[in-house]
């Protein structure tokens, strides 16, 4: 039910507001600061005890997960008075993934901000913070964040724009409330949102599972089978080989990484493969950089052909992608492997090889690196494969497609409905701190059923 009465704003991100309510900004209301004069602590900063360091990586949801926070001496601490955390106090993130919002809540001792973080007060008794939780979270503000966020790779909202921010204010007992009937309305719907989040996980451990049997026990499950020799790949079906893989790459295109130095991005160029691009959709001319013609003219050696793999060695270890015509003649970076498979060697049947839980575990053991971790290209080669006939890895990789296809439909329509369901959200929490819905008389549906039991 919309209020009685409303006026105009003349404010793009506000439009029409409730007659009884006010228009103000943040530094109006409220107490903001963030961590000025150094950028952050590095990792030799960081201590094991003392006071909890807040950043935007703790963020859980509404709230902050202590156990996870990195922890900074007393001295950093008392640096600055004026980030000392309280409880009820809101954070939020202005750098990066601007906007997460959290309520300081089960506070067990001293904490502070790193950089990147806002903490929010209220200045006076006119308005509750748990009214700012829901606001920050509305189109309202996401509206305004669009429109004033500055910076192209990493995004930045600076306090000075986000103090600026309009919005309108209802008394203090309508914000009571509108987060009352929030609280309750939104729980619903994560709720929803946790049930496909949770089905879409599932679907994901179902498809490792099948590709993974798959790929290692074969279709037949009456098929006699024999040890392996390799503890991680057990029993195999026993006319099956086993070989390392860089037995099964053609011959004179050894396993290898790309260019160690790339250079920056250049307009025109030949195009080279990242780790992060091994990725479904990315290997298009469109989304990959180049580097120039001089630079790969010195490796050769590592160049691209349809049909071949391309393997994740560092930063997301794993991920594995045939490469397709429109990008024959591309590279590689050090952080991406090639693997061109022999004659009469499946390529989809070996990309889900490489994808199951038995090979990549192979690798994940010998992965290092402290920051990212990396494969060794020794450690890819010497990957213990078990190894059908040419004409089962055929049987093999249409097998695993149907199944695939089904689970990604359905992971699909999941994330359709996650879409829906956070729109709806936010669409709610919108109409509620901006007055569209009048939630003064709104009551828990809970409570009007204990009042019908007390008075039956």
């Amino acid at each position: 039910m919309p209020h009685p009465d409303y006026q105009e704003s003349r404010i793009e991100w506000i439009g029409q507001y409730p007659k009884d309510w006010k228009i103000t900004r943040v530094k109006f209301e409220s107490y903001v600061k963030a961590r000025v004069g150094w950028h952050g602590l590095k990792s030799d900063d960081f201590t094991d005890e003392g006071p909890y360091l807040v950043t935007g990586s703790d963020f859980r949801g509404p709230l902050i997960s202590w156990e996870e926070c990195y922890h900074c001496d007393l001295d950093r601490y008392e640096q600055d008075p004026y980030i000392q955390l309280k409880e009820k106090d809101l954070l939020i993130t202005k750098d990066g993934t601007i906007g997460k919002v959290a309520l300081v809540s089960g506070l067990d001792g001293k904490a502070t901000l790193n950089s990147g973080v806002f903490v929010v007060r209220p200045l006076a008794d006119n308005y509750t913070s748990k009214f700012y939780f829901w606001l920050l979270q509305s189109s309202v503000f996401t509206g305004f964040v669009d429109f004033n966020k500055t910076g192209s790779t990493i995004v930045h909202l600076y306090q000075d724009t986000f103090v600026n921010f309009r919005y309108a204010l209802p008394s203090f007992h309508e914000q009571l409330a509108i987060n009352d009937f929030l609280s309750h309305e939104t729980v619903k719907i994560d709720t929803l949102i946790e049930k496909q989040q949770q089905l879409i996980k599932l679907l994901k451990e179902k498809r490792q599972a099948v590709i993974s049997h798959a790929v290692t026990k074969g279709l037949n499950p009456d098929a006699p089978m024999r040890d392996s020799g390799v503890e991680w790949l057990g029993e195999v079906p026993e006319h099956w080989e086993v070989k390392q893989l860089q037995h099964l790459v053609e011959q004179g295109r050894r396993i290898m990484y790309g260019i160690v130095l790339p250079g920056p991005n250049v307009d025109v160029g030949v195009p080279i493969v990242k780790g992060g691009d091994v990725k479904p959709g990315r290997l298009n001319p469109n989304s990959l950089c180049k580097t120039t013609f001089e630079i790969e003219s010195c490796y050769e050696r590592s160049r691209l052909k349809e049909g071949d793999l391309v393997y994740s060695i560092r930063g997301t270890i794993g991920d594995v992608e045939i490469v397709p015509k429109e990008i024959e003649g591309a590279n590689l970076t050090q952080d991406a492997a090639r693997i061109a498979p022999a004659k009469g060697v499946n390529n989809l049947w070996l990309k889900y090889t490489l994808e199951s839980t038995q090979v990549f575990s192979q690798l994940e053991v010998g992965s290092a690196g402290a920051a990212v971790k990396g494969v060794n290209i020794c450690d890819l080669k010497k990957a213990y494969i078990p190894v059908p006939p040419e004409n089962e890895m055929t049987k093999l990789s249409d097998h695993i497609e149907r199944l695939l296809s089904k689970m990604d439909k359905l992971s699909v329509d999941c994330d359709r409905q996650i879409k829906l369901l956070q729109e709806r959200r936010t669409a709610l929490i919108s109409a509620a701190v901006t007055g569209k819905i009048d939630v003064r008389s709104w009551v828990a549906p809970e409570q009007i059923q204990n009042h019908k039991e007390a008075a039956a």
